[in-house]
C-alpha cells in the first residue's frame, strides 16, 4: 500500500504535471470506485486543479469552488500518467482524469476492488475523511508521545493506526521498528522515555530518508513502480535475508493480509515470535479487515 513516502512521490509528480490545469473530464469505468454521490463527480469537470495534497494515505485534488476529489489507493491501487484520452484498461482500470497535457489513470492490480474516490465540498467535509492521526514529520516529541500513549497498543498497531499516526502502514512500520530496535508486539505503555524518544527519532528519520530516496529515484519521471516491497528496505519483505544491522536472518509473522517482518536479534532479544501466540494477541489489537484498519475502526472480538 502506498504510504507517506510513496504518496508524497505521487503528489510531487502530479504537481509538476497537472496543477494549474483544467480537469477536462473524469471517466469512471468501475462504478463501485465512487463512494459519494453528492456532489456529482461530473461537477469536477471544467474546473481548475489548484493543488494536490496528502490526507493520511489519500491523495487530494483541490479544485475550484472548494471541491475535492479524494483518492485512496488501498493495497493495490496505483496511478499512471499517460497521453490524454487513452482508453481505461479493461482488466485493471478504474478511472481516468483527463487534463490538456495528459491523463491520470487509476488502476488496481487485485481481484479485491478496494480503491476509492470521494468527491466532497468544503474543508469541513474533507476533514471528516481524516481519521485524525498526528503527522509524524510535523509533530514534536511531546505530541508524538501523547498520541502513542493514549491507548496501550502493540507498537505495530500503534504505528499503523491512522487515528494515532498519519500515513504509516505495514511496510514503513517494519522499517521504523527495526531502526528503533523495538519489538512489534511490545506495548506502547511499556516503553520508557528513552525508547519513546528513540522511536520518535527513528520514525522521522526513516520516513524522511524514504521521501528523499523516492524523490531521487523518480526525479522527473512519473512514479511507475510503487511497491510495498522495495529492494532497499531493511526488513519489510526481507524474510530469510540478513538483517543489515546484525546479519541475523529476518523473520516474519503473517496475520490475515498483513505481514510483519522483524529481526529477532535486534528487536526481540533473540526470541522468535510464534504465529499462534501473535495471532492471539492481534485478535485483541487488530481490525478484522483492511477497510477497518484504514478507517481507524477497532473491532472487539469475544475471546
Amino acid at each position: 500500500m502506498p504510504e507517506l513516502p510513496e504518496v508524497t512521490a505521487y503528489i510531487r509528480a502530479l504537481e509538476t504535471r497537472v496543477v494549474g490545469q483544467v480537469l477536462e473530464a473524469v471517466r469512471i469505468r468501475t462504478p463501485s470506485l465512487l463512494k459519494t454521490f453528492e456532489p456529482r463527480v461530473s461537477e469536477l469537470e471544467g474546473r481548475c486543479l489548484n493543488a494536490v495534497r496528502r490526507l493520511g494515505k489519500r491523495i487530494v485534488f483541490e479544485m475550484d469552488g472548494e471541491l475535492f476529489a479524494v483518492i485512496h489507493l488501498m493495497i493495490a491501487g496505483r496511478l499512471r500518467w499517460t497521453q490524454s484520452g487513452v482508453p481505461i484498461p479493461k482488466k485493471r482500470g478504474h478511472a481516468a482524469f483527463d487534463f490538456p497535457t495528459g491523463s491520470v489513470l487509476l488502476t488496481e492490480a487485485s481481484t479485491h476492488k478496494r480503491a476509492s474516490l470521494h468527491v466532497v465540498r468544503g474543508e469541513e467535509a474533507l476533514a471528516r475523511l481524516d481519521p485524525g492521526g498526528v503527522e509524524p514529520l510535523e509533530v514534536d516529541f511531546p505530541a508524538f508521545r501523547a498520541a502513542l500513549l493514549r491507548e496501550n497498543r502493540t507498537l505495530k498497531r500503534a504505528l499503523t493506526d491512522p487515528r494515532i499516526l498519519s500515513g504509516i502502514g505495514n511496510a514503513h512500520s517494519d522499517e521504523i521498528l527495526l531502526a528503533a530496535r523495538l519489538s512489534p508486539v511490545r506495548r506502547t505503555r511499556q516503553l520508557d522515555e528513552e525508547a519513546l524518544a528513540r522511536l520518535y527519532e527513528s520514525t522521522r528519520r526513516s520516513l524522511t530518508d524514504w521521501v528523499e530516496r523516492l524523490g531521487l529515484e523518480f526525479e522527473d519521471e512519473f512514479p511507475s513502480k510503487i511497491t510495498a516491497f522495495h529492494p532497499a528496505m531493511m526488513a519489510h519483505g526481507k524474510f530469510g535475508q540478513p538483517c543489515p544491522q546484525c546479519a541475523a536472518p529476518i523473520q516474519r509473522i503473517v496475520y490475515g493480509e498483513r505481514e510483519t517482518n522483524y529481526c529477532p536479534n535486534c528487536q526481540t532479544g533473540g526470541k522468535l515470535l510464534k504465529d499462534r501466540a501473535l495471532s492471539k494477541l492481534l485478535r485483541e489489537d487488530w481490525p478484522a479487515t483492511l477497510e477497518e484498519l484504514e478507517e481507524g475502526i477497532q473491532t472487539r472480538r469475544k475471546r
